[in-house]
């Protein structure tokens, strides 16, 4: 999806931006994600950044591991940033939006506002590579990836749009692969947090073969 405003690194974006935590939503840099907004508290948020003109929201996720309250649980220390590129009204108070991935953050502090949502403090730097598209993607080892996909749509009854999946370049396979993939909070994160494309292709493929070897084990008969 393109977007008006160009990030070119970590000084373009604001130190101080608004939160949606959401577990098990993962946004990569450069991936579209569909939400759908109709909690008041954001739709406020909605509203502030597109007055702000930023028009960034932070995707993160509860950290369950660590509680916190059911209204304000614990959060992960590493997010997405994504910038607001679709949005429409459905007339019933409800706003569906699309974010297209900037770049990871990791949270520094979160800040006491006033807002009805979250803020956070964060910084950009340890992730100064995503805002280079398409770096690493030479050293993804594409068959591999291909084969689990293939094995997970067998194993699934699944159907998949091969021609699309052949012409998409190896940052985009590997994270919508990864953001549409069906897996839990902890997998999601470990996908997030993966140093380089290569890293989260490996560990896409590595869950991806755990969750199938599980699958036929339960089906076989267990001995007593």
């Amino acid at each position: 999806m393109p977007m008006n405003a160009q990030y070119r690194g970590p000084i373009e974006l604001p130190g101080v931006i608004p939160v949606f935590p959401l577990p098990g939503a993962l946004l990569l840099p450069r991936g579209q994600m569909p939400l759908n907004m109709f909690e008041p508290r954001y739709i406020a948020m909605v509203d502030d950044a597109l007055r702000d003109g930023h028009r960034l929201i932070g995707m993160i996720q509860p950290d369950a591991a660590h509680g916190g309250a059911t209204d304000k649980p614990a959060l992960y220390k590493i997010g997405c940033v994504g910038r607001i590129t679709q949005l429409a009204e459905s007339g019933d108070g409800r706003y569906l939006i699309e974010l297209t991935g900037v770049a990871r953050f990791r949270v520094e502090e979160e800040l006491k506002v006033a807002t009805p949502y979250r803020q956070c403090r964060v910084t950009y730097a340890p992730f100064a590579d995503d805002f280079i598209a398409r770096k690493g993607e030479n050293a993804v080892d594409r068959a591999a990836l291909l084969a689990a996909l293939t094995d997970f749509l067998n194993a699934n009854d699944l159907k998949a749009d091969w021609e699309g999946i052949e012409k998409a370049p190896n940052e985009a396979l590997v994270n919508a692969l990864s953001m549409m993939s069906p897996y839990g909070t902890a997998e999601k994160q470990a996908l997030l947090e993966a140093p380089d494309l290569k890293t989260r292709a490996e560990i896409l493929i590595a869950i991806t073969e755990i969750d199938l070897a599980k699958k036929n084990t339960e089906g076989e008969p267990q001995l007593q």
